[in-house]
C-alpha cells in the first residue's frame, strides 16, 4: 500500500510590503488580466506544494496558509522568520507576491537546489546578473539558522551572506516584480490585459 507522497518543498510567498513606489496600493491585489498579481503567481506554483503566504489574509485562487510578520511591515527578513516557523519541508522556495510570472521558476530553483548538495540556497538572477533573494530555493534549516535574532528591519542580503549560495539565471519575465506603475503596465501587456 502506498501513501500520499509527502512534498519536499513549501512555497513561501511574501505579500506584506507597503508598495511605496506604487502609491501605497497593495501591489499583490492589483488586477492582472482576469486575476490578481498574487493569484497569477499562486496558480503557476507547482500544484503539489503547500503554499504559505505572509501578509494580510485574503481570498486566493488556491488553498494557502497565512501568517503575519512581527511587527507588521517589518520587512522581508521578518516575513521569512514568520513563515519559516510553519514550514515543515526540508526545502522552501521563497517568492515575492509581486512577481506574477515567478511560478515556473520555483520548480527550476528547487531542482537546482536538489542538484547542488554543497549549497544552502539557489538564488534567482535576472538577465542583468542582479540576484533576487526573494526568488530563491533554500534549505529550510540553513535559512532558519542564518536569520538574525531580531529580524524586523534586517537586511536580506546580510542573511544571504551567512549562506553558501549559487545563482540560477532566469529568463524574463520570470523575475519581473510589479513594484512601479511601469512594471504593472508591462505585466498587463504580457498577459494581454
Amino acid at each position: 500500500m502506498t501513501g500520499t507522497p509527502v512534498p519536499a518543498t513549501t512555497a513561501l510567498v511574501t505579500c506584506g510590503g507597503t508598495s511605496r513606489r506604487l502609491g501605497g496600493r497593495d501591489k499583490t491585489r492589483e488586477p492582472l488580466g482576469a486575476s490578481t498579481v498574487l493569484d497569477h503567481l499562486l496558480a503557476a506554483l507547482p500544484s503539489g506544494w503547500p503554499v504559505l503566504c505572509v501578509g494580510e489574509e485574503r481570498p486566493t485562487c488556491r488553498p494557502v496558509g497565512w501568517v503575519h510578520e512581527e511587527p507588521p511591515g517589518g520587512g522581508p527578513v521578518a516575513a521569512l522568520a514568520a513563515g519559516l516557523r510553519r514550514v515543515t519541508t526540508p526545502t522552501c522556495v521563497v517568492a515575492a507576491g509581486d512577481m506574477p510570472f515567478a511560478g515556473p521558476a520555483a520548480a527550476d530553483l528547487a531542482a537546482a537546489l536538489e542538484d547542488s548538495p554543497d549549497v544552502d540556497a539557489v538564488v534567482g538572477s535576472d538577465g542583468t546578473g542582479r540576484s533576487q533573494p526573494l526568488l530563491a530555493a533554500y534549505r529550510t534549516e540553513a535559512l532558519l539558522a542564518a536569520l538574525p535574532e531580531d529580524p524586523a528591519g534586517a537586511r536580506l542580503m546580510a542573511v544571504l551572506d551567512r549562506l553558501r549560495t549559487t545563482t540560477l539565471e532566469l529568463p524574463a519575465p520570470r523575475t519581473l516584480d510589479v513594484d512601479t506603475p511601469e512594471a504593472l503596465a508591462l505585466a498587463r501587456h504580457i498577459v494581454g490585459a
